[in-house]
């Protein structure tokens, strides 16, 4: 029955995650949003105390409960390891393995010290959630959207209006190439051992192991009724069980109760583990000194993280049917443009995980992962496909750390992210003599206004001048400008946001 309930709760929870990151239109995230802020990475860079505490306690008390129900990552690798061994019809395949804790610790490490120096792009390698969400925002969107558009087309012709096609693009290829390389990896470890990344590699699973090493409920084997048929421990996806000593190493196991289900000789059990003595003197000295360590390692990194917690218009293609419109090039920036309620460039640095959830829901398609290696796979904004429209705050409403903070309408439409750049030579008014002033049509902001190019000639071309201190760095002039490949006038970013 424990078994069950574990395997429904975790697929509800993988289902919905997964939701997330595949609805583009982000009416999912009004009901589901609450499944990203309770994930531990998240959760530790907002500094949301509650939910930290909620997921130490339910360590403590269950065991590594949140590993194999709440963690997407964990959740895909039982899927791929439940579906290896129905393909190689071998129910029992697992054996015991001895941990690699110098491994684990020295990815703790390293951990740890990206999250007190902002190092980003380390985090986001290195976050369970922030992995599973690169992989379901690269790998698995495209092929929802590409069914969505095929649905569209048919709905289109039956005179529905049911769906609505949408573009499908790849954001960023460093980030695509990244998630790719993690899927197989996770895929082939989970295939063959199960949950290997779990207990070598994350340091979420390292932090809570130590927890649930002295947790209250735990999977306990009776010595005097195993027969050492070693069914429990082919069972064990974690590697766990050591049938030989009749013990368990509880910083490895998940809780997933698939043990329970094997033995045929009501030997092994999920008891509260309180209060009992050992029964082995022997193999508690044994394993005194490993104990100890285990203990200063997470007293250690709980300190560690606490004190780090305390500080931190759809484009068309054609031109009237005729001539194709040339795709525009992404401008150098001095400056990346930030979403507004980041903040700051270092703000933001430091509380973003690069889950990229805001670049999956972001109905403009202006937010993409970066390439810069300071701030890897956190999204930044750029105009090529459209641009920031101010009735719109859909990647503040559905970042789980707070790195994009959520502000009213009014406030992000007086928030100034930025501010537009007028190159004069690629202008279509200078280079073909047209008249243009698209860009001063479409500024929400009226920061642009048209002036001769040569003052009091007639005859000269109008250009447009912007007015910095008005303009709010949305976009619309970079992305409404008809100059190809580079646009006349680009948006270069602030480091600090400020009010206007």
């Amino acid at each position: 029955m424990l078994r069950k309930i574990r395997q429904i709760l975790a697929l509800v929870f993988f289902v919905c995650i997964t939701l997330l990151f595949l609805d583009f239109t982000g009416t999912v995230h009004a009901w589901l949003g609450w499944m990203a802020k309770i994930q531990f990475i998240p959760a530790l860079f907002a500094v949301n105390t509650a939910v930290l505490v909620f997921l130490f306690l339910l360590t403590f008390i269950f065991g590594r409960v949140y590993c194999s129900v709440i963690c997407p990552l964990g959740v895909m690798q039982d899927v791929i390891s439940r579906i290896s061994g129905m393909r190689k019809k071998k129910k029992n395949r697992f054996t015991y393995s001895t941990a690699y804790f110098y491994l684990r610790n020295i990815v703790l490490v390293i951990f740890v010290a990206a999250f007190f120096l902002g190092i980003g792009s380390v985090v986001a390698l290195l976050s369970p959630y922030s992995s599973y969400g690169r992989i379901a925002s690269n790998l698995l969107a495209p092929v929802w959207q590409f069914g969505n558009n095929i649905l569209a087309y048919f709905a289109e012709r039956a005179d529905s209006y049911a769906f609505y096609s949408t573009e499908v693009w790849i954001k960023s290829l460093p980030t695509f190439i990244i998630a790719l390389v993690t899927f197989v990896v996770i895929f082939i470890l989970a295939w063959r051992n199960g949950r290997t990344y779990c207990n070598t590699i994350c340091p979420v699973g390292t932090i809570l192991g130590y927890i649930s090493k002295f947790s209250l409920f735990k999977v306990e084997i009776d010595s005097e009724k195993c027969k050492n048929c070693r069914l429990c421990s082919m069972q064990c996806k974690a590697s766990c069980i050591d049938i030989k000593n009749h013990s368990i190493d509880y910083t490895r196991c998940v809780s997933c109760m698939n043990c329970l289900d094997s033995c045929k000789h009501d030997a092994i059990h999920y008891v509260p583990s309180f209060g009992k003595k050992k029964k082995d003197n022997e193999q508690k000295e044994a394993k005194s000194v490993e104990t100890d360590n285990s203990r200063r390692t997470f007293l250690t990194t709980a300190a560690l993280i606490s004190a780090g917690s305390a500080l931190k218009a759809q484009e068309m293609k054609v031109d009237g049917g005729l001539a194709k419109i040339i795709d525009k090039k992404v401008p150098h920036r001095n400056t990346p443009i930030l979403p507004p309620g980041a903040l700051s460039k270092n703000s933001f640095a430091k509380k973003c995980t690069g889950c990229q959830l805001c670049v999956s829901v972001c109905p403009n398609q202006v937010l993409r992962p970066s390439t810069d290696l300071m701030r890897f796979m956190q999204p930044e904004m750029s105009y090529e496909k459209g641009y920031c429209r101010p009735e719109c705050g859909k990647c503040a409403e559905v970042c789980p750390t707070d790195a994009i903070h959520l502000v009213s309408l009014a406030e992000k439409s007086s928030t100034q992210i930025g501010h537009a750049v007028f190159i004069v030579e690629n202008c279509v008014a200078v280079k073909d003599g047209v008249e243009c002033g698209n860009c001063a049509r479409h500024c929400p902001a009226g920061a642009i206004k048209m002036i001769r190019r040569s003052e009091g000639d007639k005859s000269s071309p109008q250009i447009p001048s912007v007015n910095v201190e008005r303009c709010i760095g949305c976009g619309a002039c970079e992305n409404l400008c008809p100059a190809r490949p580079f646009s006349a006038i680009y948006v270069e970013g602030h480091e600090r946001h400020r009010m206007i």
